[in-house]
C-alpha cells in the first residue's frame, strides 16, 4: 500500500513511469483498481473512492494507491481520525468528542487507544521531519502543547500549510498530514 496525494496527479504520474515500487525502486505501472469503498467524512460527508492499483514490471508485486485523505483500514476519512486527535489533545474525552463528531463512542475510544505513547513519539518524530525540511524556523520558536500529541498536530499542520504554500496547492491540511504519516495517523507503519 502506497499513500499518494491526489488521484488525479497519481494517474499522471503513474502513466509517466514516476512512482518507483518501494521494493525495487522499478517504475510502477497501472494495473486497474482496487474495490470502491465508501468512507464518512466530517458531518453527513460521504467520500466513494475507487484506489488505483499498479504493478512493479520488475518484481512483479502490485501496491494499491490509497488517497492520503483515507486512513489505512478505516471507514472514516483522515479529517474526522484528526480532528478527534485533536479533540484529545485539547482534552476532551472520547463520549464528548463521539457526541461531537456524530460517531459511535466506542469507535472514537478504539482510534484514541491506538494512539499509545509510542505512536504519538512517531508522529511527533514525522512531525519534526517534515516541518525541518519544508520550514526549518517553525521549530526554533514554538511553545510546547501540554501534551506531545497536541504538539505533534501543531507541528504536522504547520508543515501541511509550508508544504501547500510550497507546492502552490489548496489542498486541505488533514490530507497532507495523511500523506506525511503515510496513511497511520493511529498506528505506525510496519516498517519505520
Amino acid at each position: 500500500m502506497l499513500v499518494v496525494g491526489s488521484p488525479e496527479q497519481t494517474d499522471t504520474a503513474l502513466l509517466a513511469g514516476e512512482i518507483p515500487c518501494p521494493h525495487c525502486s522499478v517504475p510502477l505501472r497501472p494495473h486497474g483498481h482496487a474495490r470502491q469503498r465508501t468512507v464518512r467524512g466530517l458531518g453527513r460527508e460521504r467520500l466513494t473512492v475507487r484506489p488505483r492499483r499498479a504493478r512493479c514490471s520488475g518484481c512483479r508485486r502490485t501496491q494499491v494507491l490509497l488517497p492520503a485523505a483515507l486512513a489505512l483500514r478505516r471507514a472514516d476519512a483522515v479529517e474526522v481520525i484528526g480532528t478527534a486527535l485533536a479533540a484529545k489533545a485539547a482534552g476532551s474525552g472520547h463520549r464528548t468528542i463521539a457526541a461531537n463528531l456524530d460517531r459511535p463512542v466506542s469507535t472514537v475510544r478504539r482510534w484514541l487507544r491506538r494512539v499509545p505513547e509510542k505512536h504519538v513519539h512517531w508522529l511527533h518524530k514525522q512531525a519534526v521531519k517534515h516541518a525541518f525540511s519544508l520550514k526549518p524556523e517553525m521549530l526554533a520558536g514554538p511553545k510546547p502543547w501540554p501534551s506531545l500529541l497536541g504538539w505533534s498536530l501543531n507541528i504536522l499542520a504547520g508543515a501541511a500549510l509550508a508544504f501547500n504554500h510550497r507546492a502552490r496547492m489548496e489542498l486541505p491540511p488533514w490530507t497532507v498530514i495523511g500523506y506525511f504519516t503515510r496513511g497511520n495517523l493511529l498506528s505506525p507503519p510496519l516498517r519505520n
